[in-house]
């Protein structure tokens, strides 16, 4: 993906419906992923087709996940299935005038193409501290790094982000013409993830880290 570009990568991603709200903008697709945690990956195993949920993260121009080895998602993708990857943020939900102009303020994306495993042992290492960062920067450092055993059972896998497209919907309601002066209050009702209140285990007398105090800010 170009990092400024106007048209689709390919053809598959070119967005057909509401076209005008495409973005094929690399850091677009960048902040997109950079604030999921989660992504859901479509794909086809031979018999029937699945959408599986899952952590993701991203380093460079590529898409990470990992899994346990004998997962049917992992079995997947290290075959090399074509998969489709949706990422969406729901930012508020547009009241209209009429209910068939109701919509939704969203940022999302959809990336195309297979994954590839990551073999190298500290590649590997390196892109889970990266998950541990997006976690919590800091945690790393804390919490117990995984070991040999862990290691060998888990596989970490990416996708290189060249073939992917966002698209953005932030504008105001979008009423017909005979439809405005209607007695019906329009407007956005904006919707955001916030930061809970840390909720502490049993941790004894250990102090709480600074990014655990920072959470909630």
């Amino acid at each position: 993906m170009n990092k400024q570009s106007s048209s689709a990568p390919s053809p598959r991603t070119r967005i057909r419906r509401l076209a005008e709200k495409a973005n094929y903008e690399q850091q677009t697709l960048y902040a997109v992923i950079d604030e999921a945690y989660l992504c859901n990956i479509a794909f086809n195993d031979g018999t029937s087709t699945h959408c599986i949920p899952t952590a993701c993260w991203r380093i460079g121009n590529a898409l990470y996940v990992h899994g346990s080895n004998g997962g049917r998602l992992t079995k997947n993708l290290l075959a090399g299935t074509q998969v489709s990857i949706a990422i969406t943020h729901l930012d508020g939900l547009v009241l209209a005038r009429s209910a068939f102009n109701h919509s939704m303020h969203y940022r999302s994306a959809v990336i195309y193409g297979t994954f590839e495993l990551v073999e190298d042992k500290q590649a590997k290492i390196a892109a889970m501290d990266a998950l541990m960062d997006k976690i919590a920067m800091g945690r790393k450092h804390e919490a117990r790094p995984g070991n040999d055993k862990e290691l060998a059972a888990t596989s970490v896998m990416r996708i290189a982000l060249e073939e992917a497209a966002c698209k953005i919907s932030n504008g105001p309601p979008s009423d017909d013409e005979e439809d405005l002066q209607l007695p019906v209050w329009a407007g956005v009702l904006p919707m955001s993830i916030q930061h809970g209140e840390p909720i502490h285990a049993d941790n004894g007398a250990l102090a709480t880290p600074e990014y655990v105090k920072n959470w909630a800010q």
